[in-house]
């Protein structure tokens, strides 16, 4: 899990990629802060179900940014108490631990150069950004699309 800003203090965009499959969500925040993850972590629990939830999520790795700090309320799920995912992060300054993440964010500022403004932005726009970057094929995942590995595995 990551961020990815446009113009400081603008909108930004909190990033969750699946390690083998290629597929990366991204979902556009008003702003960089922990209750936007939080919020968005609620509506997919909310959204998937408890089952499918734990399945997608058992871990989390991500960097110590601040949005990330609210620890206790991405673990655990405060509507229907229950711990719903582990959450680790990086070691100071190794950004490579998550580097696979990073070459997705690569694809994304392609379309998104780094510091142009997100604030004109929609939802919508960031699910047709992401599925033209998830429907090219790739090498590295033998010539399949991460929607069709994903699928492969998830369903």
């Amino acid at each position: 899990m990551d961020s990815v800003v446009g113009r400081i203090g603008g909108k930004c965009l909190l990033t969750i990629h699946f390690v083998g499959t290629g597929l990366m969500l991204a979902f556009l925040r008003e702003a960089n802060t922990s209750g936007s993850v939080i919020r968005i972590f609620d509506a997919l629990d909310t959204v998937l179900g408890t089952q499918d939830f734990n399945r997608l999520f058992p871990v989390i790795l991500t960097d110590n940014g601040g949005e990330f700090s609210n620890l206790r309320q991405i673990e655990y799920w405060e509507k229907t108490p229950r711990h719903r995912t582990n959450v680790f992060y990086c070691d100071a300054g190794c950004p490579y631990q998550k580097g696979i993440c990073e070459v997705n964010h690569e694809l994304i500022r392609r379309i998104l150069p780094k510091g142009t403004s997100f604030d004109d932005l929609t939802q919508e726009d960031i699910f047709l950004m992401m599925d033209h970057i998830h429907s090219y094929k790739r090498k590295k995942l033998n010539n399949r699309s991460p929607y069709d590995v994903f699928s492969f595995y998830y369903g």
